[in-house]
């Protein structure tokens, strides 16, 4: 069945908050009944109740579906397993554990279906978060965008949507869910942008992100970016620093052997060319310049032959497909 919207909601121990928050959507989707929707709930190796209150929903509930992962892969394997699996026209993600509010599902939805953007980031103008992570998420933020070059105020907001073409498009994987549209914009889909949304105190439970996100997240900043400009040609890396490398080492080479020709020449003292420090670090050089591209010919047949494979064991699945 083709749906207008799919709803991908990652779960990880939320089992207070999970029909509540179905309760939420269903009544914020009653208020716009031409909408035809799917909820795809995704346990990502949950230890509570919550797979268990997912297929009580599932079993009454025509518009919910549950994916269960045989351990904990992560955020990002559960919004890649999700997107695989949703069949609507736009995809909105959102968090379990309520922070994000369902009413802002109808004005995401719109943006996306009527007024032509791929992507629209959800903005936590003001949050209700201590200061030790709105300081740290301002910079990491502010960083993203100077490298990604995307305006968006945001990148860790969980409330997302996106036109099916670009999820069924893209790969998430690692850590990567924070950089969604980063990857969207590297492959292609350049119209995002974003809606300032309400961000609610968590009602239940405790967070399960610490400050080590924020290490993490600019690693994979680094990763994505690397990859992005790289993965069809990593030659084009590769190949251009083991250019520089032995021609260095060539140069310095040279140099040293002209100058001991000179010495010899004009009867001057001559030092032995292995007992200077500078021989050593031309043939450091030289040797790491063919290994730079070698490592670029192995790159370029790993790449022309072994397309990236994402598998995650998914355990149980209920009213898919």
């Amino acid at each position: 069945m083709k749906y207008n919207l799919s709803i991908v909601i990652p779960v990880f121990n939320e089992e207070e908050s999970i029909p509540e928050l179905i309760g939420w959507i269903e009544r914020v989707m009653g208020e716009h009944s031409l909408l035809t929707y799917e909820i795809l709930l995704i346990d990502d190796g949950s230890s509570d109740d919550s797979w268990n209150i997912i297929q009580d929903l599932a079993t009454n509930k025509l518009a919910v579906k549950g994916i269960k992962f045989a351990r904990n892969y992560g955020k990002s394997a559960a919004l890649h397993t999700g997107f695989r699996a949703s069949e609507g026209d736009v995809v909105i993600t959102m968090d379990a554990d309520m922070q994000d509010s369902p009413d802002e599902i109808p004005a995401l939805y719109e943006m996306v279906a009527k007024e032509g953007y791929d992507i629209v980031s959800g903005w936590k103008k003001k949050r209700h978060d201590p200061i030790s992570k709105t300081i740290p998420s301002k910079f990491f933020n502010l960083v993203t965008r100077k490298i990604s070059g995307i305006k968006l105020h945001d990148f860790n907001c969980g409330l997302k949507a996106y036109r099916n073409k670009v999820v069924k498009n893209i790969e998430v994987y690692g850590e990567m869910h924070r950089y969604i549209p980063v990857i969207a914009k590297w492959n292609g889909f350049r119209k995002i942008g974003e809606k300032v949304v309400q961000h609610r105190a968590r009602k239940y439970g405790e967070t399960k992100y610490g400050l080590e996100r924020f290490l993490y997240g600019f690693l994979d900043l680094l990763s994505i970016t690397f990859v992005s400009k790289f993965k069809k040609s990593p030659m084009h890396f590769f190949g251009a620093l083991g250019t520089l490398s032995f021609i260095f080492g060539f140069f310095v080479t040279i140099y040293i052997i002209g100058k001991k020709f000179y010495e010899i020449h004009y009867h001057l003292p001559v030092r032995e060319i292995t007992d200077q420090p500078l021989f050593f670090l031309a043939l450091v050089a030289l040797i790491v310049g063919v290994q730079l591209f070698l490592a670029g010919f192995i790159g370029e047949m790993i790449t022309m032959n072994s397309p990236r494979k994402i598998d995650y064991i998914v355990d149980e699945e209920i009213g898919i497909g």
